[in-house]
């Protein structure tokens, strides 16, 4: 659970900055942090030399950034809560029943497109209030809240579909909604861009943002210095439950039709390009971009892998030996961090102790001068 990995678990100790580091030393130093853009790019170039004729093509880039478009809103869904220590499954459960709703909204009740949109992003948002009043209120850990309403929503989505298809004709405004392109790119992709932006103005430079990585740090300082823990974390599922709804309009889109058996496999790859994103870009925090660069190295790894005939089994095999990966690398880091903390504390308690025991000159010196 991500509340057993500290948000600064990553962050550079800045007591080891210096001139002393050594070139070398500091790129030892900085490989775990930002190592994973570099193996983002790298991954991108050794496809594109192996596969030229397939990989670094204008389709594939239209394909990857089509058929990624959901995944990533869902990532960024789950960055929401997780930047205050918690997580929320629900993202990938949930949109089993969004993009089912908002198919049977317009094809069995006749609600306009507009309107099933919106009743579907204020449903998702108020089931994320659920789960908010679960974890704060009712004091649930949020791994086992979220697991207990992702499959309670789960349910509801095989109940209203009665396990069949969702089909019927939608209107050309709701399927241009992600059938269309822009700039010759899927619409998708800007829709996941504006999020993006969104959420980065958000959370780094605001006071709600602010608040929300003190949540996550420690929710007992962030209390006592004034901060609304409940309030914020509640607003943080709320977020992301209306950005999970808003995924599954855009899936529901793309798809044209609902059906119970879709939604699920997006669960992993979303909550192993928010993990991931606690390794990148900005040390020690979840944050906005590195789970755009989790999402992305996803892609790249599983397209490359399945132009080169990798089997069908191989896409889940990726996303969870990644999951792993991240998650190691979080908790290899945290203990480094513990340890240096430990020692720099003993270095201190040694060198306040040394005036008062040690008897030589030095310390004689030392002591006169305090």
């Amino acid at each position: 659970m991500t509340t057993s990995i500290q948000s600064t678990a990553l962050e550079p100790d800045r007591s080891l900055d210096g001139d002393a580091l050594t070139l070398a030393q500091r790129f030892v130093r900085a490989m775990p942090v930002y190592g994973l853009v570099v193996l983002t790019l790298g991954l991108a170039l050794l496809f594109s030399l192996l596969l030229p004729d397939t990989f670094p093509t204008l389709f594939n880039l239209r394909a990857i950034l089509a058929d990624k478009s959901v995944i990533a809103l869902l990532a960024l869904a789950a960055t929401i809560p997780m930047i205050t220590g918690k997580i929320d499954l629900t993202v990938g459960y949930g949109i089993v029943l969004w993009h089912i709703l908002a198919i049977s909204l317009q094809t069995k009740f006749g609600v306009p497109w507009p309107a099933a949109v919106l009743i579907v992003v204020l449903c998702a948002a108020l089931f994320g209030m659920l789960n908010g009043l679960l974890v704060e209120l009712a004091q649930i850990d949020s791994f086992i809240a979220t697991l207990g309403t992702g499959t309670v929503i789960y349910a509801v989505a095989m109940w209203h579909s009665g396990g069949r298809q969702v089909v019927g004709e939608l209107p050309e405004g709701f399927v241009g909604m992600a059938g269309g392109n822009l700039l010759g790119l899927p619409v998708g992709a800007f829709y996941v861009l504006a999020v993006s932006v969104a959420l980065w103005l958000v959370t780094e430079f605001t006071p709600l943002g602010r608040a929300l990585y003190v949540i996550g740090a420690n929710p007992k300082a962030a209390q006592l210095n004034g901060i609304a823990v409940r309030k914020h974390v509640m607003g943080a599922f709320v977020a992301s439950g209306a950005l999970s709804g808003f995924a599954g309009v855009l899936l529901a889109s793309r798809l044209q039709i609902g059906q119970a058996s879709v939604g699920l496999e997006f669960l992993l790859p979303a909550l192993v390009g928010a993990f991931l994103g606690s390794t990148t870009i900005r040390p020690g925090r979840v944050n906005v971009w590195g789970t755009l660069v989790g999402v992305a190295i996803l892609a790249i790894g599983i397209s490359g892998i399945q132009q080169f005939g990798g089997a069908f089994y191989v896409e889940p095999l990726f996303n969870g030996l990644t999951l792993l990966v991240s998650i190691g690398i979080a908790g290899w880091a945290q203990q480094r961090r513990n340890l240096s903390i430990k020692r720099r504390i003993a270095q201190r308690q040694l060198v306040d102790a040394a005036p008062a025991n040690d008897p030589s000159p030095q310390a004689a010196g030392h002591a006169a001068s305090h």
